[in-house]
């Protein structure tokens, strides 16, 4: 009985590392995605410039892992580097591997403003009911991963590293979420220089247990364009040397909801401008003009965000037009040092937030 239970363990081993598929120059790409193996491992690969790591379409159930370092060739062009769609698919990343954009060839110092023009790093495209997780980032050109047209995709355990870009590296957001529906983020450390988290358009997103450092903060919008962000909970989140910490920014003269967004238990650390912001006026960042009355802002919840501003900026900033604040519920908020005083517009009332 032994014998016979240790030979079909050998079978199952055998089956299992001959289900597996080595893609380690990109002629081999195609015919691994066709084939009949359910894991493709991206070992050690070199991205011709110009071209894109193309893992769309994937056959349901695979899984995809990167091992060893994967790099990419120099070209200005607008990416991604790597685009992943499909349905019921894992991706992961084994001990030691490295997705290096090697951005400082990009880097100008000025951002998608000008200058080169700088590739994305990885969109995750129609990825459904998919898992993403353990996943090592560095050094991209541009933004960091996007997310896009997603439904019911966790993504857990990755670090996006864009440390070596400050002062230099702009517009690389750690997670960009457009159009999605039910997101989890769990367990990620972001560095980097624009949003940790950007939110567009996504119905139910959960961040959780994340660190965000040198970036600018977790924020919504800038809302516009007939958008809805609705079901946004930000929980357990550090928030580190960054420019904001949490915000909302809405455009004038345009339609869009924001709507269920809760920020709770948030530690906000050495913030160079505001606090917490919440502004109708964008892109500007001062009360210099009206702020918009055309989107609404229901159901926020505010809850044990504390923290501190650097002297030179504000800890609370809201700026609203009449009557888009409803429904809000602040509780526990103490966010300290800052010494700009700016006044505020637009808080509902008996809502207890302390403002400037």
């Amino acid at each position: 009985m032994k014998t016979s239970v240790g030979a079909l363990a050998g079978l199952f081993l055998v089956v299992a590392v001959t289900s597996a598929v080595d893609v380690n120059n990109m002629q081999q790409l195609e015919a691994a995605k066709k084939g009949n193996d359910k894991r493709i491992v991206i070992r050690n690969l070199q991205v011709p410039a110009g071209v894109q790591l193309n893992l769309e379409n994937l056959k349901p159930g695979t899984v995809v892992q990167f091992a060893g370092r994967v790099t990419f060739g120099y070209k200005e062009w607008k990416g991604p580097l790597i685009k992943i769609s499909g349905k019921n698919i894992r991706v992961e990343g084994s001990n030691g591997h490295s997705l290096d954009g090697e951005g400082a060839r990009w880097w100008d110092g000025k951002g998608a403003s000008g200058g080169k023009q700088k590739p994305d790093f990885l969109e995750l495209y129609r990825l459904d009911n998919s898992v993403v997780t353990g996943l090592q980032i560095k050094n991209t050109p541009q933004k960091m991963v996007l997310i896009n047209f997603c439904e019911h995709l966790q993504i857990s355990n990755m670090i996006l590293d864009n440390a070596a870009g400050k002062g230099k590296a702009f517009n690389t957001d750690g997670f960009c979420a457009g159009v999605n529906k039910d997101i989890k983020i769990n367990n990620v450390k972001v560095h980097n220089q624009d949003d940790c988290l950007c939110v567009l358009a996504t119905d139910q997103i959960l961040f959780e247990n994340a660190v965000c450092t040198g970036g600018n903060g977790v924020s919504i919008g800038s809302m516009g364009g007939g958008y809805t962000v609705k079901g946004l909970t930000v929980r357990k989140v550090q928030i580190i040397d960054s420019f904001n910490g949490l915000r909302i920014k809405t455009k004038k003269n345009q339609k869009a909801l924001v709507q269920d967004v809760t920020w709770d238990d948030v530690i906000l650390k050495d913030i160079q401008q505001r606090g917490i912001i919440v502004h109708g006026n964008y892109p500007n960042w001062r009360p210099q003009d009206e702020p918009d009355n055309k989107i609404p802002i229901k159901n926020l919840v505010i809850n044990n965000v504390r923290g501190t501003v650097q002297k030179g900026g504000s800890n609370v900033w809201i700026w609203l037009g009449n009557g888009v604040a409803s429904n809000w519920r602040v509780s526990n908020v103490k966010v300290t040092g800052g010494g700009l005083k700016l006044p505020c517009k637009g808080i509902p009332k008996g809502v207890n937030m302390v403002c400037g």
